[in-house]
C-alpha cells in the first residue's frame, strides 16, 4: 500500500467517523488526556536467539527447558506491561521452525540442522497469544554465519550447495543481495513462516549490506557487472537491491495476510545534514551510504507499516542526540501512514563502560518523556530481553513506574471496520474479586472500570488508559483489585486493533453474596500424576488446564472451596472444547445429601462458564467438585476451572 493511499484512507475514515458520530467525536475531543496513560502504545522487547543472547540461554537444553525459559520471557513482558515481543526466528540463514528452505538453527541444539523435538515457532506464537502479546517474527535477511568457513555449514545448507549465492566479508558469510535468485529465496523462506503461522508482524533488523570493515571491499563487482547495467554506480545499485527486497516483502506479506504488520528497525541515522540537507543534525555513520539502507525512502514510499529506528544514543549526545533524531524521524513519517516506534538501548543503561548519561537511572525514562512531544511516536521496543530483566540501576523499573502504570492497546493499523460492541453477561462480586464474563466477536477485548454507577457511559471514560484495567483474548476476567461500587465496560478489538463501541455498563452485583472461582493452577486444586498439563487450547481459563485419559477408575481431579454457610449454590465449570475431548466427562458434586454426578460433553461449549446445576452444599472447607476419569467414552477428560455461587 502506498503512502498516498494510506493517507487518503486515513482521511476518509476520519471524515466518515465525524459524519456518523459527531457528538461522540466532539465529546472525545473535549476530554482531558493524561499523557502518562496513553490509550494506545506499542511496548515491546527484542528476544535475540543469535549466539544465545536471550533465548535459549544456551544450546542443548531439552524442549521442556527451552519452553520454560520462553514462558518466563513472556511473563516478564507481561509484568512490565508490554504488549508485544519481537523474536528472532531466522538469525543466521537458519530456522526456528521446520522450514523446507533452511536448516534448523544451531542456536537450538548446538548443531545446525538438529531437530529440537518440537516446533518452537508454533509454541512461541501460541504462548504469546495466550497472554495477549503480539508476536513479531524477526528475520535477519542476508547473514549466513558469524564465521567465513562454508565447510562448517551443514551439508544441505543452501549457501553451501550454491556457492555463487554467497560472499565472505569481515570474517562472516553473507548472501549476495544483488542476485535476483537469492532475493527470491530469502523472500520465500520468510513467506513460509508467514503463511504457516499466526504471526502478527514480520520484522527485519538493521543488517542489510554488511557494516564497513576497514581495508576491505564487498566482493560483488562481478555481480554488479552482471545485473547493474542500468545504474551509474555500484552504491545506487546496492541500495536498489535492498529496496527491492523491502518492497517485494511488503507486497507479498500483505497479499497473503493483510493483517500482518511489516516493520524494519534500521540504524538510527539515515544521512547527516552535512551530507544531505534532508538528513538529521548528526555526524555519525550514515546507513544510506555505509550499508545501503535507504530507510527514508521505505517510509516515504509506504513500503513498511512501521519503522523502528535504533536511536541508541543519550539525550544531548554530540554525535547523534536522542532528541534530535526523534524529531527528525517524526518529521519523516508525518502524513505517510507509517507508524514510528523507537528502538531503545536498554543494554546501555547502567552498563559498565557506557557514557555517564547512561549511569543515570532516569535516562531511558526521559526518552519516553521526550517522545510525548511527538504524536508520531507510537511506542518503543527495547534491546534486549536480558537487559530488561537485569534492570541495572533500576532504569527499567523507573521507566515502567513513570510510563507504563496502565495497560495499553496496540496502535490501530489500516482502516478495517471495528467489531460490534460486546455484551457483559455477568459481573459478580466473589471472594477473589469481581468475576466478569461477556460475549463478543473480537480477536481481543479491553476491560474498563469506573468508580460508582454512572447513568451513562461518558466518552471520556475511554479517551485514555486511566480506566483500562486489562486486555485479553478471553471472554472472562477476574478483577482482584475492585473495591466499593464499580461499573465495568468491555470493548472488542479486531486483528488490526480497531476498537468497538463500549458495551453497556455493568455494575458488579453482590458484595454480600458469595462466589468463588477455583482454577486448576490454584491452591484449591489437587490431582494425581496421571493428569497432564496443557496450554494447547486458546479457550483455557487462566494459564493452562489439566487432561487425562479415561479409565475404569475414578482418580478424580478435585476443586476445593470454603463454603461459608449451608444452602443452595450454582456450580459452573469452565473447559476448553475440542473434537478429541470426552463426550461424557463425569463431574462429581459433593452435595449435602450425597455425591451427585453430572456428565459434560467437552467436545463443544468450551471457553465459557457452563452451569451443571444447583446443589445443596454443607458449610466448610472440602473438595466440592471433582472431575472423574471413570467413563467408557473416548477422548481426554479435561479439568480447568470451577465457579461456585451462593443463590
Amino acid at each position: 500500500m502506498t503512502a498516498l493511499l494510506r493517507t487518503v484512507l486515513a482521511a476518509l475514515t476520519a471524515a466518515l467517523v465525524s459524519i456518523v458520530t459527531p457528538a461522540a467525536s466532539a465529546a472525545a475531543a473535549a476530554c482531558t488526556i493524561d499523557p502518562a496513560t496513553p490509550k494506545r502504545q506499542l511496548r515491546a522487547m527484542w528476544i535475540s536467539s543469535v549466539a544465545n543472547i536471550d533465548w535459549p540461554s544456551r544450546t542443548g537444553l531439552s524442549a521442556a527447558a527451552q519452553q520454560a525459559e520462553f514462558r518466563a520471557w513472556l511473563d516478564l513482558a507481561v509484568a512490565k506491561r508490554m504488549n508485544a515481543v519481537v523474536v528472532q526466528v531466522r538469525p543466521t540463514a537458519d530456522a526456528f521452525w521446520p522450514s523446507p528452505y533452511e536448516p534448523w538453527s544451531q542456536w537450538l541444539t548446538g548443531t545446525q540442522g538438529g531437530n529440537p523435538g518440537y516446533d518452537p515457532l508454533a509454541f512461541m506464537v501460541n504462548e504469546a497469544h495466550a497472554r495477549n502479546l503480539e508476536f513479531h517474527a524477526w528475520f535477519n535477511p542476508y547473514r549466513i554465519a558469524n564465521h567465513d568457513d562454508p565447510t562448517r555449514l551443514v551439508s544441505t545448507h543452501p549457501a553451501r550447495q550454491n556457492p555463487s549465492w554467497r560472499f565472505a566479508y569481515g570474517g562472516k558469510l553473507y548472501y549476495n543481495p544483488g542476485i535476483p535468485t537469492v532475493r527470491d529465496f530469502i523472500e520465500d523462506a520468510i513467506m513460509d513462516a508467514v503463511s504457516r503461522y499466526d504471526l502478527d508482524g514480520v520484522h527485519l533488523d538493521d543488517y542489510f549490506y554488511p557494516y564497513p570493515v576497514s581495508g576491505q571491499s564487498i566482493p560483488d563487482t562481478a555481480t554488479y557487472q552482471q545485473y547493474g547495467g542500468s545504474f551509474g554506480n555500484i552504491a545506487d545499485w546496492r541500495r536498489n537491491n535492498v529496496n527491492l527486497l523491502v518492497r517485494e516483502l511488503d507486497q507479498r506479506i500483505h497479499a497473503a495476510k493483510p493483517h500482518v504488520s511489516f516493520g524494519i528497525s534500521p540504524f538510527g541515522i539515515w544521512r547527516n545534514s552535512g551530507t544531505d540537507p534532508l538528513g538529521s543534525r548528526t555526524s555519525g555513520l550514515q546507513s544510506y551510504d555505509s550499508i545501503y539502507a535507504d530507510s527514508r525512502q521505505w517510509v516515504k514510499q509506504g513500503w513498511v507499516d512501521y519503522i523502528a529506528p535504533q536511536i541508541y544514543w543519550h539525550i544531548g549526545f554530540s554525535t547523534a542526540a536522542y532528541e534530535v533524531l526523534t524529531a527528525w524521524w517524526s518529521d519523516v513519517v508525518r502524513d505517510t501512514g507509517v507508524q514510528l516506534v523507537v528502538g531503545q538501548a536498554a543494554y546501555r543503561a547502567g552498563a559498565s563502560g557506557q557514557d555517564a548519561a547512561w549511569q543515570d537511572p532516569a535516562e531511558l525514562s526521559d526518552h519516553l518523556t521526550d517522545n510525548r512531544k511527538h504524536p508520531e511516536v507510537v511506542g518503543d521496543v527495547y534491546f534486549s530481553a536480558k537487559d530488561v530483566k537485569a534492570d541495572r540501576i533500576g532504569a527499567i523499573t523507573r521507566l515502567v513506574n513513570a510510563h507504563y502504570t496502565k495497560p495499553a492497546l496496540h496502535p490501530a493499523r489500516g482502516s478495517a471496520a471495528a467489531p460490534a460492541a460486546p455484551v457483559i453477561t455477568s459481573a459478580t462480586q466473589g471472594a477473589n474479586g469481581v468475576q466478569l464474563t461477556w460475549s463478543g466477536s473480537g480477536t481481543s477485548y479491553a476491560v474498563y472500570r469506573v468508580a460508582g454507577s454512572p447513568s451513562a457511559a461518558d466518552p471520556c471514560f475511554f479517551a485514555d488508559a486511566r480506566n483500562l484495567i486489562t486486555t485479553t483474548r478471553k471472554t472472562t476476567f477476574t478483577d482482584p483489585t475492585a473495591g466499593g461500587t464499580q461499573t465495568y465496560y468491555v470493548t472488542a478489538l479486531n486483528r488490526t486493533h480497531q476498537e468497538s463501541a463500549p458495551s453497556a455498563g455493568r455494575v458488579a452485583s453482590g458484595g454480600s453474596g458469595y462466589s468463588v472461582v477455583i482454577d486448576n493452577a490454584g491452591s484449591g486444586f489437587t490431582a494425581s500424576a496421571n493428569w497432564g498439563t496443557s496450554t494447547y487450547s486458546t479457550q483455557v481459563h487462566g494459564s493452562d488446564y489439566r487432561f487425562a485419559d479415561p479409565v475404569a477408575a475414578s482418580d478424580p481431579a478435585w476443586f476445593q472451596a470454603s463454603i461459608p454457610s449451608a444452602g443452595d449454590y450454582r456450580v459452573e465449570v469452565w473447559h476448553p472444547a475440542n473434537a478429541g475431548y470426552n463426550s461424557a466427562s463425569p463431574h462429581i458434586v459433593a452435595a449435602s445429601g450425597g455425591n451427585q454426578t453430572v456428565t459434560v460433553d467437552q467436545r463443544s461449549g468450551g471457553g465459557a462458564w457452563r452451569s451443571i446445576g444447583t446443589f445443596s452444599l454443607n458449610a466448610g472447607t472440602y473438595n466440592v467438585v471433582g472431575v472423574s476419569r471413570w467413563t467408557s467414552t473416548t477422548g481426554y477428560v479435561i479439568a480447568d476451572a470451577v465457579r461456585i455461587t451462593k443463590l
